[in-house]
């Protein structure tokens, strides 16, 4: 893409306001662009639709778990049940980058069948860029416009452990998939990962007696975690067969109960509020370090900085802030 010109972020907005799928495209390319001199446009975009007021509620849903689990395979199918009922759909893909070019290294494979490639759909793969928990800043921005278009946005890892961390800060909903008879639960435990998703789905429930045997096996364990971080909310473990769409509708009801209980709550904002924080902080952090977080006043200042100013966006803070930490450093 070539430098942005006068014009671009107005027509962009339009051309997203009226759910063009040529300027969804343009829009992702230029969040997902590292060039300097792109990203004074890409934050005017971001600032733009933070301050639009949204003609839906959209919903970021979060489908994780480890490799082989079926995780495509249930997204798929939650696609094409949500599709049916005329919902539109944004869904971003993240993949391991290639070392070489930097970009996504299996983008231009088809991930998702069917569904994914209907009308209504729209499918977009992003780098990790060697992030450890997989997930580029770029998937943050990604997130923000399709969710200005769409009422589901679901966000699929590559499921190699950590991105449960930091994909948990940028959904509502997190759902764990899980593989029967993978034997993973007590690692699970010592990664931390069970205290993160908000549903547990069992796939491949086809299989029978081990399907349900890893079922207990996981509801016994998260009994024992003791996790009371959300008394409104005990995450359940679901069965679920993606290639015989068995409990599909059920899995959907229970991000329906979660969605509706965290609204009544409070929940849901509050959630959305700390996930933004969460992102402004590891951002400074990681570009600036802990002492230049320290200049403005830590992870509480950038609470306090993005309380101040609740229309703006959390990616224009991070860059305000980071010139202050910078002009700090300039002038010390």
């Amino acid at each position: 893409m070539s430098q942005a010109s006068p014009g671009q972020v107005t027509r962009l907005l339009e051309g997203l306001a009226a759910g063009d799928r040529g300027a969804i495209s343009e829009a992702l390319n230029l969040v997902d662009d590292r060039r300097s001199e792109q990203r004074e446009a890409a934050l005017e975009l971001l600032d733009g639709l933070a301050r639009r007021e949204a003609p839906h509620d959209p919903y970021r849903v979060g489908i994780t778990g480890a490799p082989g689990a079926g995780k495509s395979s249930l997204l798929n199918a939650l696609v094409e049940t949500l599709r049916d009922a005329g919902s539109g759909i944004g869904i971003i893909a993240v993949d391991p980058s290639s070392q070489r070019s930097g970009g996504a290294l299996l983008g231009d494979r088809m991930r998702l069948s069917g569904g994914a490639r209907e009308s209504g759909v729209f499918l977009r793969s992003m780098a990790a860029r060697d992030r450890l928990g997989g997930l580029a800043d770029a998937t943050q921005a990604g997130a923000a416009v399709l969710s200005s278009v769409f009422e589901w946005v679901f966000i699929e890892t590559v499921g190699i452990g950590q991105s449960e961390c930091e994909v948990a800060q940028l959904v509502d909903t997190l759902v764990f998939v899980a593989q029967p008879g993978a034997g993973d639960t007590l690692q699970f435990m010592k990664a931390g990962i069970l205290e993160l998703p908000d549903i547990f789905v069992v796939n491949k429930s086809d299989t029978g007696p081990v399907a349900e045997r890893t079922r207990n096996e996981l509801a016994s364990t998260l009994g024992l975690t003791g996790d009371v971080r959300d008394e409104t909310w005990r995450p359940p473990v679901l069965l679920a067969s993606a290639r015989d769409r068995v409990g599909i509708d059920d899995l959907l009801a229970t991000i329906e109960r979660h969605r509706a209980g965290g609204r009544k709550s409070g929940r849901l904002e509050a959630r959305r509020r700390a996930g933004q924080v969460a992102f402004a902080v590891e951002s400074l952090a990681r570009r600036y370090g802990e002492y230049g977080l320290e200049r403005v006043g830590g992870a509480q200042g950038v609470a306090d900085r993005l309380a101040s100013s609740p229309d703006g966006s959390v990616f224009a803070a991070v860059l305000d802030l980071g010139r202050e930490i910078e002009g700090g450093r300039a002038g010390s």
